[in-house]
């Protein structure tokens, strides 16, 4: 697969505020809080005083996958630290543009299993659809940072085939939205998904893939809530946190409304190397997840893409780090080691 060019149908279609400028007063809307997201290099260095050093490689690595990240999010962030966990998932590094043999632009070989535009089936009995290709974050280890999204068609037309698709498969019975990020669409927009998956008679389960309750929290909105939960089918929202200290008391609001709302939270991870790659980080975060009420689900192994192998752990370190980490915790908050090998029947175990 060809990368997309920096910026084509990864970000959402909002006007951008100059990260130069002082930062206005807390904006009104997601959406708004969105447009005013840092997209360059140069104004989250400048935000967080980084050292020089550094700063041109990112320019050029930014280049072939632009930077995207919200205030909020780059709040949480530890001035001047360039090792900070949270800003290591979002910020360009020289790093990205080493080319180590085995890692690809399309790791989980996505582009043989698309019966329709949009729509994966790499695994019995569920599908996933691409319902976008916007985010609210690029996370530098993405495994789809090369996806070419700009391929699929917009609006109704992306989904229609793929629901079709689904229509005549009476073996799926749970669609996973994913993207890009499913809760960028509008609510509208996904409300009319949603109402549509469920005319599907043997669909039964919806499953959302989404980062946004973590980086963009203000989106989960009643509206959202109304999309979700309106029609028939069981609706389970997995969110994407790699370190507790993303889990602010913003998140764990928006949790808590969720759950309220009779929405299932779980969490999947991906182990990083300077990020999260230790038993007391990995701990920590399953505590946090379960006082906001999010069951640890998925420890992945990093998928091999192309401008991420900076991230790598070694399967060695994983299972150590894994068995120990189970040893210290209850049961249910050690989330499954897990990789996904393209033409498996399900995710490979690794414990």
């Amino acid at each position: 697969m060809q990368a997309c060019p920096p910026g084509e149908a990864r970000t959402v279609s909002t006007p951008a505020a100059d990260a130069s400028e002082p930062s206005s007063p807390a904006p009104a809307t997601w959406q708004a809080e969105l447009a005013q997201a840092f997209r360059t290099v140069d104004a989250l260095w400048q935000h967080l005083g980084l050292p020089d050093s550094g700063l041109s490689a990112a320019r050029q690595a930014a280049q072939g996958f632009p930077l995207l990240v919200p205030r909020g999010f780059a709040a949480l962030m530890r001035p001047g630290d360039p090792l900070d966990p949270l800003l290591r998932q979002v910020l360009p590094l020289g790093d990205e543009l080493a080319s180590p043999p085995g890692f690809t632009a399309d790791p989980l070989h996505e582009s043989g299993c698309d019966p329709a535009p949009g729509l994966l089936t790499k695994y019995r009995g569920r599908a996933l659809l691409v319902a976008t290709g916007a985010c609210a974050v690029h996370c530098r280890y993405c495994f789809r940072r090369h996806f070419p999204y700009a391929d699929l068609p917009r609006g109704a037309a992306w989904w229609n085939p793929a629901l079709a698709a689904l229509a005549a498969d009476p073996e799926c019975h749970e669609l996973i939205l994913s993207g890009g990020d499913p809760l960028t669409l509008p609510d509208a927009q996904l409300a009319a998904l949603v109402a549509d998956a469920a005319r599907i008679p043997h669909l039964a389960r919806l499953r959302v893939h989404t980062r946004l309750p973590v980086v963009l929290p203000s989106r989960t909105t009643p509206g959202l809530l109304a999309a979700l939960t309106g029609t028939r089918l069981t609706c389970t929202v997995v969110i994407h946190a790699n370190h507790a200290r993303e889990l602010s008391p913003e998140v764990a609001t928006a949790c808590a409304t969720l759950r309220q709302a009779g929405i299932l939270l779980l969490n999947q991870s991906v182990l990083l190397a300077g990020v999260n790659d230790a038993v007391e980080t990995l701990a920590d975060l399953s505590e946090r997840l379960a006082a906001i009420g999010v069951l640890p689900y998925y420890l992945h192994q990093l998928d091999r893409v192309a401008g991420a192998a900076h991230f790598a752990v070694e399967d060695a370190q994983a299972v150590s780090i894994h068995r120990d980490l189970a040893a210290q915790l209850s049961g249910w908050l050690v989330p499954r080691l897990v990789r996904e090998v393209p033409g498996d029947p399900g995710k490979t175990s690794l414990s």
